[in-house]
């Protein structure tokens, strides 16, 4: 997506010059698939990275071509990847050095603007001090991208809010809200279902999503509560509003080890919801959740492509729907110095 120069000169014989705007995608590669999907959309070829490893760890890319003046944008979902022939294992800090690094050479190479586009943010969850002596990581995360030389950032459903203003530069902060409820409305077998918050602090992401399917939806929310000092792991006590003889559609940002969205599903089953359906943007998916789910009262679980879902995680009961489309047409807002908000019509904010 490159326009070209245009020279040309006035009557006094003075050199006039239309400047050039370039756009390269780079992507890392924890989740290259992604990224091509984005790259398609767009209608455009991804630049070549040329990222090597070298023995002991260390990453080095090296551009194949010129970033010199061009709008580049680094695409890098922060999950782990699994290891392959060509490729070690890499973890979630493996995958932010290596977009800090391939920022750090774009701003190094000149790169006019450059746009770290994060589908998955790391640390999300660690946004605040909840007891003594905690970092807050998240915002640690976000002065990276500053130090590296990052401009702007794009990510979408961050678990907080407050993160946007972490980073000091723009934050364009989409939704895939509309993405899912989308696939709501194409293949829930009744229209007459509930969309459920899986705790207290998500309900705003449960209404909004109701808008979206119609004004018909009702909203519900599961209250929950959290052993003192126990890492994942959740008790779901009771269920807000009236679920009995109706689907129940959960909602969330994310599932990671399951057990708050299992839980949940334990005890709308209990209070006689017919059947229960689980949503949400990132598929972390970590051990244990695979299992919970299998096992769990929940018949159907539709993610997003934010994370790779490896072989192994791929059951029955996931369905994906890709987000390519809407990080597609937020890159092309962002370069043609858009407005990002149009294409949610206002919502990615709220």
């Amino acid at each position: 997506m490159t326009l070209e120069h245009e020279y040309g000169a006035d009557r006094q014989g003075s050199l006039e010059l239309t400047p050039v705007r370039k756009l390269h995608l780079l992507s890392g590669r924890t989740h290259p698939r992604l990224a091509e999907d984005i790259a398609a959309n767009l209608n455009m070829e991804l630049s070549d990275a040329n990222l090597v490893d070298f023995a002991n760890g260390e990453i080095r890319p090296r551009f194949a071509s010129s970033v010199r003046g061009a709008d580049v944008f680094v695409i890098q979902s922060h999950g782990p990847s699994p290891e392959t022939a060509a490729m070690p294992a890499r973890s979630v800090n493996d995958s932010l050095m290596e977009q800090w690094i391939m920022i750090d050479a774009a701003k190094r190479a000149s790169a006019k603007r450059i746009t770290a586009v994060c589908p998955y943010y790391a640390y999300s969850r660690q946004d605040r001090k909840s007891k003594g002596r905690e970092p807050i990581t998240a915002r640690l995360v976000s002065d990276f991208f500053r130090a590296a030389g990052a401009d702007r950032l794009i990510s979408v459903d961050l678990h907080s809010g407050q993160i946007q203003g972490f980073f000091d530069g723009p934050v364009d902060h989409m939704t895939a809200v509309p993405l899912l409820t989308d696939y709501l409305r194409r293949h829930a077998p009744s229209g007459d279902f509930v969309m459920v918050s899986p705790d207290t602090g998500r309900t705003k992401v449960a209404e909004q999503a109701a808008r979206h399917v119609g004004e018909h939806v009702d909203v519900a929310a599961v209250y929950k509560r959290r052993p003192k000092n126990a890492i994942n792991q959740v008790e779901a006590r009771d269920v807000m509003g009236d679920v009995e003889g109706r689907m129940c559609v959960l909602i969330d940002d994310m599932i990671d080890t399951a057990g708050t969205i299992c839980a949940a599903a334990e005890i709308l089953a209990e209070r006689g919801a017919t059947e229960v359906w689980a949503m949400c943007t990132h598929a972390v998916l970590s051990d244990p959740a695979i299992d919970r789910l299998k096992n769990s009262s929940i018949s159907r679980v539709v993610v997003t492509d934010t994370l790779p879902l490896r072989p192994e995680k791929q059951i029955d009961k996931i369905e994906v729907v890709s987000v390519a489309k809407v990080f597609a047409d937020a890159i092309s807002a962002v370069f043609r110095d858009g407005s990002v908000s149009e294409i949610f019509g206002g919502e990615n904010q709220t």
